[in-house]
């Protein structure tokens, strides 16, 4: 009896959103009195950071200070229309719908401010500070939130706006019904290192190496930390969780998640991460979003280091412990493979 060591490696291309229909997403845009902005969107934050992203997004066109945007997802009944927080959608579909949004309250504030230094709202430029400038003329400047009271109190305009992304719909071969589904994709590629025990079955994961291109990565921190979650996940899917053998019979079934096996703190491992960054040409600033590609490659890729370890190819998931001793019996033993 003895502990084995394998590596498994998987690849992952992972397409962005739908084509269906044009896939949209919505936003709105507007302005307090006090020159503090509000994002509407009905697309949910999940945990993925869509919030924190959008806010980012809105100001960065705005022109503002990102501690003066707000999001609220709170209302899909009352908010603008989104196809929903699935395919890894969020930040490439919404992103681009509240630059659009974003793009018209801006022009707004700054016919606005224009009225009020009596110049063309085109020589106007901001600081990303709060304010508005005439291009050349530092001095002469008004703030994003005297504007936006001028806009209501005395010019009667309301500084919002509206934004849709659709992405063009896809020819389709009238002979073979071939089309392109998506706009865009992500790639990623991860090695795993596990040891097995041809005792017990047991799979212990060791570390994770991966390298994840997501076009640019909007906010680095939530990046990587979707990305060490996403591989935990990953990890839990191919070892713990599962409903069968209970399934539809679950009477010696987990009812609750006190029952439900999943990985705990002390089985979280050394995950190092390489962020590449190619930004996306129709991605808002390039970006694309890792969303369910943190997850995917980490699933074969401990299939493949199991197999590398002792020779045995477990099909269905998770890969539990009388699995693999089932297959070690069917094989004879342990048979490891060469040492990647």
């Amino acid at each position: 009896m003895a502990i084995h060591k394998g590596r498994g490696f998987s690849c992952i291309n992972y397409p962005i959103g739908m084509n269906l229909g044009g896939d949209p997403s919505q936003a709105l845009v507007h302005s307090n009195p006090d020159g503090k902005f509000m994002v509407a969107l009905s697309s949910i934050d999940l945990g993925q950071g869509m919030k924190s992203v959008t806010r980012q997004i809105a100001a960065e066109t705005l022109g503002v200070p990102v501690e003066d945007v707000y999001v609220d997802t709170a209302d899909s009944d009352t908010g603008p229309h989104c196809m929903g927080s699935f395919a890894s959608r969020g930040t490439h579909r919404v992103g681009n719908a509240v630059i659009a949004a974003a793009k018209e309250a801006r022009a707004v504030m700054l016919e606005a401010a224009a009225e009020e230094l009596e110049v063309n709202a085109a020589d106007l430029v901001t600081d990303g500070k709060g304010n508005i400038h005439v291009r050349g003329a530092p001095s002469r400047s008004i703030t994003t939130a005297e504007a936006a009271g001028a806009a209501q109190f005395k010019q009667g305009k309301t500084v919002s706006g509206r934004g849709i992304f659709l992405i063009p719909l896809s020819d389709v071969n009238p002979e073979t019904g071939e089309m392109t589904p998506v706009s865009c994709f992500a790639h990623a590629a991860m090695v795993v290192d596990v040891e097995v025990d041809d005792e017990t079955g047991e799979v212990t994961v060791l570390e994770m190496n991966s390298a994840y291109e997501v076009g640019r990565a909007l906010n680095p921190r939530l990046v990587e930390q979707q990305l060490v979650g996403g591989a935990w996940m990953g990890m839990s899917h191919a070892l713990f969780e599962t409903t069968e053998p209970y399934y539809p019979d679950r009477r010696e079934g987990p009812e609750d998640f006190n029952g439900y096996l999943m990985p705990g703190p002390g089985d979280v491992v050394t995950h190092n991460i390489a962020i590449l960054e190619r930004p996306a040409p129709d991605g808002p600033y390039g970006g694309k979003g890792p969303g369910e590609m943190c997850a995917n490659p980490v699933l074969p890729a401990i299939a493949n280091a199991v197999f590398n370890a002792v020779g045995v190819r477990v099909y269905d998931l998770p890969i539990t412990p009388d699995k693999v001793l089932r297959g070690l019996r069917d094989n004879g033993g342990a048979k490891p493979g060469p040492r990647l």
